[in-house]
């Protein structure tokens, strides 16, 4: 079996944040090695805490699930309305044309959706 999960976080606030970080790291424990395809996906003002600078507290976290290949997508929709510029994100961070269909493709394709 393949866990397949999208996390969705859309608020800029440090608390679903790192939960949303910490559902994933659990998650990853808890299955067998490589039988998952999980993403998280920002969208809206949570955008703004993919920054290098506000996600710092968390980078050896994140760098953890990417070496995991857990996703991280970005919404460009948001970044363009929040004035967050791409070059400015951690690294690893695919930028989605929108996060909402982004979601919606995810989920038709059998993902399940969290909502930290």
């Amino acid at each position: 079996m393949i866990y397949r999960a999208v996390f969705h976080v859309d608020l800029d606030e440090v608390k679903p944040f790192s939960l949303a970080l910490a559902n994933v790291g659990n998650l990853l424990r808890a299955i067998p090695e490589k039988h998952s395809d999980l993403v998280l996906l920002f969208n809206g003002p949570a955008v703004t805490l993919l920054q290098t600078e506000q996600c710092a507290p968390y980078r050896e976290e994140i760098w953890q699930l990417q070496q995991a290949r857990v996703s991280f997508k970005v919404c460009r929709n948001a970044l363009n309305r929040f004035s967050v510029d791409p070059d400015n994100l951690i690294e690893g961070c695919e930028i989605v044309p929108a996060g909402v269909v982004t979601l919606i493709e995810l989920q038709q394709d059998g993902y399940a959706y969290i909502k930290p």
